[in-house]
């Protein structure tokens, strides 16, 4: 029999390119003063599905449910405001928790259980907090709390409307777009 291989993906929505372009401009920042480069390993993104393995060999099928719930799925509207913190190692861009991105992000996490069989164990055992990594797990807790301090107060402000979900595989050292599925069209 042969051996299926399995890769890691997760699920996510990505703001506009413009916006992306900024963001990443941040994550450059605080790789060059702080010395934090793992949060450049993924485009800009808010989390929906946290990574999971699926089998290669099957990912059409994997493809084909997550086309099937975005087109059932309105556009998304995002705000991103301000700076927080997953204290000791995590800086990122907070993602306002309006009612449409708690609905699709429970939405999604149902969805996937139900029909694939993909299960975010931790995230049953705490509530979403949408963000947008820029200072990743690799700040040690010492040059956390010397970063921290300058971000914390630090004015950002945007907002873009996710026009689809985004399926990102894993390739060994990076985080690449696999495919992207339309949400549905807000306009009639």
């Amino acid at each position: 029999m042969a051996e299926t291989t399995s890769d890691r993906f997760f699920v996510a929505l990505l703001p506009s390119q413009v916006l992306q372009d900024e963001i990443t401009a941040i994550k450059h920042e605080i790789w060059q003063r702080f010395g934090s480069k793992a949060a450049l390993r993924s485009p800009p993104h808010i989390t929906l599905q946290p990574p999971f393995l699926w089998p290669l060999a099957e990912v059409n099928q994997l493809e084909h449910h997550l086309e099937a719930f975005a087109r059932a799925q309105p556009a998304v509207p995002i705000q991103l405001k301000g700076y927080s913190a997953f204290a000791p190692r995590v800086i990122y861009i907070d993602v306002v928790k309006t009612p449409g991105l708690m609905a699709v992000q429970a939405a999604i996490a149902a969805y996937l259980e139900k029909n694939c069989g993909i299960v975010d164990r931790v995230g049953k055992t705490r509530s979403f907090t949408p963000h947008v990594t820029v200072g990743f797990r690799d700040l040690s807790p010492a040059t956390f709390r010397r970063a921290w301090p300058e971000f914390e107060l630090r004015p950002f402000a945007a907002e873009f409307v996710a026009q689809s979900l985004t399926l990102l595989r894993h390739d060994g050292h990076i985080w690449q777009i696999f495919s992207k599925f339309p949400l549905k069209s807000s306009t009639p």
